[in-house]
């Protein structure tokens, strides 16, 4: 991962969907401290992002081991 030098914002709440006039996109909304962010996505960002998560919710399930 890159490092950063400045610390990021805490995501409070998001929301995702494909907009009914452009269904070839996904918009993500991110709210932090500083207001809402959008970010658009075509359908093959969309499925890395899906995944990402997915494996990162697989590796979050799992205990520690010692």
């Amino acid at each position: 991962m890159t490092s950063r030098s400045t610390s990021a914002d805490f995501v409070t709440a998001f929301a995702t969907g494909w907009p009914e006039h452009q269904p070839d996109i996904m918009v993500l909304s991110l709210t932090t401290q500083r207001g809402v962010q959008d970010f658009a996505f075509n359908k093959e960002q969309a499925l890395l992002i899906a995944k990402t998560i997915k494996e990162t919710a697989a590796k979050l399930e799992k205990p520690k081991t010692s």
